[in-house]
């Protein structure tokens, strides 16, 4: 990664530009969005009926069924996503409609949701404004001046478990009933997740009226578990990575931040068609306006982009153990390498 990073001089250098460079790629076509949301909203209806009819076959049949079903909402987020950037449309209107009726299916108040994301995009990379739309972080020195409980605390939130299986069960299910932290912002975040909550209700007490509690459980449940670990697992690839870039309010730099601070997630094309091209994470922070299904063209006019950050499918997964950010080497490390550099002290 540190040779991909070498290689990138050309865009290391035009960082600062590249807000403008990337200008021309920000126009939507309203037909394209049109057809994305159409061949990701109805295999995904299709496939949890599918599901649901698998039930009386063997669950077995209804439990491989959930792994595609789970795609396509994950896919579904994505537009959600796009449309919370105003990327996917041009009307401003149209984005907030469609984001808002998408986050009944994902259990994403569209508005909170909104709101902390745009957060998370103004502050990636500073240290000096961490704790909203992040994966909690902690530098060595943070960690190390907490008591045995908060370190015990922090080890447990950073387990794999915990951040891919009870932490996105919590969020979807629990976390987002409440748009908590945002009472500050005006009513907006608060009528949009009440009105979310609502048709939510509505959606599973009539499913559950028609094919009983205990089929919606089986069909649903695991689809919106397996949907949530794998955003989850995205978002957190995206900047947990090796060679991120981290640094306080006076060394921050948002276009650095964006461009070295986001991955290029380079996964299998059948990957990315169901993620959205969001593994093009970087350039998407550099430009969020630009909608999903032309980032990959950017990578194409701009082949130096595609080293920035690269991170295959396969290394990936040593990211988990990336826990701390250690300031003096500026990269993220693991517990065990904050015992060997105890031990080497």
């Amino acid at each position: 990664m540190g040779e991909a990073r070498a290689d990138s001089a050309a865009a290391k250098v035009e960082a600062s530009n590249w807000t403008k460079i990337l200008a021309r790629y920000r126009r939507p076509s309203a037909g394209r969005s049109f057809v994305e949301i159409l061949i990701t909203f109805a295999p995904f209806v299709l496939l949890w009926a599918a599901t649901w009819l698998g039930l009386y076959l063997g669950y077995w049949l209804s439990l491989l069924l959930v792994i595609p079903a789970a795609g396509f909402l994950v896919r579904l987020f994505m537009i959600q996503h796009d449309c919370g950037h105003g990327s996917f449309f041009r009307s401003r209107w149209l984005n907030d409609w469609i984001g808002r009726a998408i986050g009944v299916l994902t259990l994403t108040p569209y508005d909170f949701w909104r709101h902390t994301h745009a957060v998370h995009h103004a502050s990636s990379g500073n240290l000096s404004r961490r704790g909203m739309g992040d994966i909690d972080t902690l530098t060595v020195r943070e960690y190390l001046a907490l008591p045995w409980w908060g370190r015990l605390r922090y080890r447990l939130y950073r387990h794999p478990a915990v951040m891919f299986g009870i932490g996105p069960t919590y969020m979807f299910i629990l976390q987002h009933r409440l748009p908590v932290g945002l009472m500050r912002d005006g009513w907006r975040p608060w009528l949009s997740t009440m009105l979310t909550n609502l048709a939510i209700a509505v959606i599973v007490a009539v499913l559950i009226y028609f094919i009983g509690i205990k089929a919606f459980l089986l069909v649903h449940l695991p689809i919106m578990l397996l949907a949530g670990a794998a955003g989850v697992w995205l978002f957190y690839v995206q900047h947990q990575f090796e060679e991120t870039v981290w640094a306080d309010e006076t060394a921050w730099n948002r276009q650095d931040a964006a461009l070295h601070g986001s991955s290029h997630y380079d996964l299998p094309a059948v990957l990315r068609w169901f993620t959205a091209n969001i593994g093009v994470h970087h350039v998407h922070h550099l430009s969020s306006g630009i909608p999903f299904y032309r980032l990959r063209q950017v990578l194409r006019d701009y082949p130096d982009l595609g080293n920035v950050g690269r991170l295959t499918l396969r290394e990936s997964f040593g990211c988990v153990r990336l826990v701390l950010w250690d300031e003096s080497s500026r990269k993220l490390v693991s517990f065990r390498d904050l015992r060997h550099m105890q031990a080497g002290a």
